[in-house]
């Protein structure tokens, strides 16, 4: 039974209403895995703006493993006093992550969250030394736009992510970056030219699903 856990900011979690892209991953995993799985994690809800609280259960489509560990508004540094636990609890054998956007808009700069990303792997490794770990770096936002530093530290972050998954590569516990999403585009993939849509949901689980694909030939090319 490999189990997979979605860990995230608020793209992951997504609000209520939406499918999101833990739900497009779960499509494929059951569609082009041949062996057993589960989708893990201690939390299910979705994040509700009108009481803007994680209390939501109102997906698109509630009839599928529902479990993570995303936040509304939660960071890298957020995850690391987290991800020991939930990885030793619910048996996590791949981490699929996408954090750093939230990061870098409020808590950290680009050097300070390259340091919390190994910290994370680290306590990951902790609970489970064999876990396998597939790294999204930040995708495009809105911000990164209309912002120049921001969009600066965004491209320095996504340097350093990619060294942190060169520095912590082991053939026991395999740190994998992801290739952003191709040809995602914020005025056609989101809501608010941050959040996914539909086509962004796909997008997200399709850079998941080809990076463990090509990598580890797990499952097969993502096919929306």
């Amino acid at each position: 039974m490999l189990r997979f856990m979605p860990v995230g900011d608020s793209m992951t979690i997504g609000s209520a209403g939406e499918h999101t892209w833990r739900y497009r991953m779960w499509q494929h995993l059951r569609a082009t895995y041949a062996g057993p799985f589960r989708i893990v994690g201690p939390r299910e809800t979705l994040y509700d703006k009108a009481t803007e609280s994680p209390d939501s259960y109102e997906y698109a489509d509630p009839d599928f493993p529902r479990a993570h560990l995303a936040g509304w508004g939660e960071g890298w540094q957020h995850m690391v006093p987290l991800i020991g636990d939930a990885v030793r609890t619910h048996r996590a054998d791949v981490l699929l992550v996408s954090l750093g956007l939230i990061d870098l808009g409020f808590y950290t700069n680009a050097v300070q969250t390259a340091a919390n990303a190994r910290a994370f792997v680290a306590e990951a490794r902790a609970a489970n030394p064999r876990i396998h770990l597939v790294l999204l770096p930040v995708i495009p936002n809105v911000r990164a736009e209309s912002d120049a530093p921001f969009a600066a530290e965004v491209t320095a972050f996504n340097e350093l992510l990619a060294k942190v998954a060169a520095d912590l590569d082991e053939p026991r516990s395999p740190v994998l970056l992801a290739s952003p999403p191709p040809a995602y585009d914020i005025h056609h993939d989101t809501y608010d030219g941050t959040h996914p849509n539909a086509a962004g949901e796909h997008k997200i689980a399709e850079a998941f699903a080809e990076a463990m694909y090509q990598a580890w030939d797990l499952g097969e090319p993502y096919s929306a």
